[in-house]
C-alpha cells in the first residue's frame, strides 16, 4: 500500500464530501479511492468512514485520524512547493569555497553585485588555500584555478587568469632590466613554494619559441600577496597572476617584466558536485560568475 495516497484519498473523500468527488480532486478513478481508504482501514484495523447509500460520516476513529492527518498533508504541501520554489528562484544558503586572494578581490565584489539582485539568497563563504571535498565537507560549489581533478565533479570555466613577471623600478634600476628569459640567470628570483614545480619558469616569444629555464631561488613564500609585496621592495623577481599583483601595478610599485613573452594562462572553473537537479541557487550563480568574469578578468 502507498501509505501517502491512501491519507490523501481518504483526507479528500472527508474535504469533499464523497468519494466521486475526491476521485475527480484527484484525477483518479473512484474505484481506485474507494480501494486506498479500504487498505488505509485495513492497515490500521479501523474503520474510519461509515457508508450508507446516501451519505458518508466519519467514525470516531475517523475523525480523530483525519484530524491529525491534515496538518501532515499540508506541511508536506508546504514543504513540496518550498523546494520547487527554490529550483526557480535563488534562496536559502549558497556553501561557496574558494582561494582567499581571489576570493578577496574577485569574489567579494561578484557576491556584493549578485546578493543585491537575489536578497533572498545567503552566502557562507569559506576563502582556504586548502582544496576543500564539495561532498564530505558540504559545499554546494568552490572556485578553482588550474587544472581540475576528475573527482567526479562537474566543471564549468568561468574565465583566465594570466601570471605576469614583475619587479620593482628601484629593483630593476639598481640591477638591470633583463631581455629575455635567460637573462633571468642573473637575477634574485622569488618563488611560490605551492607551484608544482616552482623553480621551473616557462616562457613563449611572440614567435612561438619556448623557453624553459630553472631559476635559482633567492626568496621563496607559500603565499603571493607575500611574494608580491617582496617584489615590490625590490627583493628580486616574481611571476603572479594578474589579479594578485594588479594593485602593485596600478600604483606603480611593480613593473611588468619580459612582457613580450607570453606564460602559461590558467582556467578559472567554478566546480560543484552534480549536474542532475541542479538548484537554483548554484545555477544562477555560475551563470552570473560567467558573465561577471568577462566583465573584470583579462580575456
Amino acid at each position: 500500500m502507498d501509505r501517502f495516497r491512501a491519507i490523501e484519498a481518504f483526507a479528500k473523500v472527508v474535504e469533499f464530501g464523497g468519494f466521486a468527488r475526491a476521485a475527480e480532486r484527484l484525477g483518479t478513478s473512484t474505484s481506485a479511492v474507494s480501494r486506498l481508504v479500504a487498505e488505509l482501514e485495513a492497515h490500521l484495523d479501523a474503520r474510519l468512514i461509515n457508508r450508507t447509500t446516501r451519505r458518508l460520516s466519519l467514525t470516531e476513529a475517523g475523525q480523530s485520524f483525519y484530524e491529525r492527518s491534515v496538518p501532515l498533508l499540508l506541511d508536506l504541501e508546504e514543504a513540496e512547493s518550498s523546494v520547487r520554489a527554490s529550483a526557480v528562484l535563488p534562496s536559502g544558503s549558497l556553501r561557496l569555497s574558494c582561494g582567499v586572494t581571489f576570493g578577496e578581490r574577485f569574489l567579494a565584489p561578484a557576491i556584493s553585485e549578485f546578493a543585491a539582485l537575489h536578497p533572498q539568497l545567503v552566502f557562507d563563504l569559506d576563502l582556504s588555500d586548502r582544496q576543500v571535498d564539495l561532498v564530505e565537507e558540504g559545499f554546494d560549489l568552490a572556485i578553482r584555478i588550474g587544472a581540475i581533478a576528475h573527482q567526479g565533479l562537474v566543471s564549468r570555466r568561468i574565465g583566465w587568469t594570466y601570471p605576469l613577471c614583475c619587479a620593482s623600478p628601484a629593483y630593476l634600476e639598481r640591477h638591470g632590466t633583463p631581455r629575455t628569459p635567460e637573462e633571468l640567470g642573473a637575477h634574485a628570483i622569488l618563488t611560490y613554494t605551492l607551484m608544482p614545480l616552482p623553480n621551473v619558469w616557462r616562457f613563449e616569444s611572440a614567435q612561438g619559441t619556448r623557453h624553459e629555464l630553472r631559476v635559482a631561488t633567492r626568496h621563496r613564500a607559500n603565499s603571493g600577496r607575500v611574494l608580491a609585496a617582496l617584489a615590490a621592495s625590490g627583493l628580486g623577481v616574481v611571476i603572479e597572476p594578474d589579479f594578485i599583483v594588479a594593485p602593485e601595478l596600478q600604483t606603480g610599485a611593480l613593473v611588468r617584466v619580459l612582457a613580450d613573452y607570453a606564460l602559461a594562462r590558467s582556467p578559472v572553473s567554478a566546480v560543484y558536485p552534480s549536474r542532475r537537479h541542479l538548484s537554483a541557487k548554484v545555477r544562477s550563480f555560475v551563470d552570473f560568475l560567467a558573465g561577471y568574469a568577462t566583465r573584470t578578468l583579462a580575456t
